[in-house]
């Protein structure tokens, strides 16, 4: 079946314009046929666009930003360059699916970013790639329960803190 994508709405302009032109096209477009829109992004701009009705979406965000030490976990965003993670023995992420998660604290990642070490980037690009993945697996579970867009608007507050 061939889809439709859509392009150029995540190049700098504000995240309300890219959600506003979304609903535009989206709500032109036949409903029948896949909806691909390239370039986004952060978790809950993945989350706003698919219920705008988008079926796919592509970026290079979650390595990009992880090799500069973001990480997109389920309470927020952590810069794992922050002074406060250095003391901090806990796992990476208590909520995490990669084994990333589980077998690194925060102090070490931390650590491997100070130091300059090339681990660090990997590390973090495991984990937030396997964060994307668990972020649309849990919203196609809320889709199909029926109770997506009462969860999006719940959950995305949460994802946008910066911890």
């Amino acid at each position: 079946a061939v889809g439709n994508a859509l392009g150029g709405l995540s190049v700098g302009e504000p995240e309300e314009e890219m959600c506003r032109m979304t609903y535009i096209v989206t709500d032109i477009l036949p409903i029948e046929k896949p909806r691909y829109l390239m370039g986004v992004g952060t978790p809950w701009n993945i989350l706003e666009t698919i219920g705008l009705g988008i079926d796919m979406m592509d970026c290079v965000m979650p390595t990009r930003n992880a090799r500069n030490a973001m990480l997109f976990t389920w309470q927020g965003v952590m810069n794992m360059k922050n002074q406060k993670w250095e003391s901090d023995f806990s796992p990476l992420d208590e909520f995490g699916t990669s084994y990333v998660d589980s077998e690194y604290s925060k102090a070490y990642v931390r650590h491997l970013f100070v130091a300059k070490e090339y681990l660090a980037k990997q590390i973090a690009s495991v984990h937030n790639l396997a964060f994307y993945l668990d972020l649309v697996r849990v919203a196609r579970q809320h889709i199909v329960a029926g109770d997506f867009y009462e969860w999006k608007e719940s959950i995305v507050p949460v994802l946008k803190q910066r911890r």
